[in-house]
């Protein structure tokens, strides 16, 4: 595919994303064209551009990781379509990043979290989760920051609670991995009283199979080793 051709299926409202994705990664030369895009002045081909470009991060990274720092600048972007991309691609670029670019602009990345916009947090918290679980060593900083999640402030406290439901999906799959447990524990603890019934049923989940089953695993090897010396 020529980069005209790839500008004209931008501007399409009916264009095959995935098919355009597929077209780049097997021709990671569009890349930057397709990354350029995202500054144009027409709304349905810097969107498309982004939707297309998040596809191309979470199936093939290293062709748009080139272009990391594009979308770093983007993290500044008044527009919040583009910004969300972006805090998005970015995390699934972490597990590409030999240059630990994302390392020296962590700090920038997870502001966002502590509001006031549910979804810019939201999709942070998301994208750090990945970055967490690429790059091990940065899962205690990652993890302090959405622990935050319970003082920030967002326009409402049902946009809390929500944020609450996040970082538990968050701590999720970066409990087991972490040294900061009982700082997750005891959030995620509080929120058994989450007026938010989604976010309460996350907790519940969260205790049951982090917590408990741990509990339960811990008290029957001391069992046997009991049984053992009788």
């Amino acid at each position: 595919m020529e980069t005209k051709k790839l500008f004209q299926q931008l501007a399409r409202k009916d264009a095959n994303k995935d098919k355009l994705a597929a077209s780049v990664i097997r021709k990671p030369e569009l890349a930057p064209e397709l990354v350029a895009a995202l500054g144009s002045d027409q709304a349905a081909v810097k969107f498309s551009a982004s939707k297309i470009l998040l596809l191309i991060s979470e199936r093939a990274p290293a062709v748009v990781y080139p272009s990391l720092h594009s979308f770093i600048d983007l993290l500044d972007c008044e527009n919040k379509i583009l910004k969300w991309g972006a805090v998005r691609v970015i995390g699934n670029l972490a597990e590409v990043d030999s240059k630990n670019i994302i390392d020296r602009v962590l700090e920038k990345y997870l502001e966002p979290i502590s509001g006031p916009e549910l979804v810019t947090a939201a999709n942070v918290i998301a994208g750090a989760t990945k970055i967490a679980m690429a790059k091990p060593r940065l899962i205690d900083r990652i993890v302090r920051a959405i622990l935050n999640v319970e003082k920030a402030r967002y326009k409402t406290s049902m946009c809390r609670n929500v944020a609450l439901g996040r970082a538990i999906d968050a701590f999720d799959q970066l409990y087991g991995r972490s040294k900061l447990q009982g700082a997750i524990s005891k959030l995620v603890k509080k929120q058994l009283r989450n007026p938010r019934n989604a976010t309460r049923k996350k907790a519940e989940k969260f205790i049951k199979r982090r917590l408990t089953s741990g509990a339960s695993k811990g008290r029957a090897g001391r069992d046997g080793a009991g049984k053992k010396a009788m």
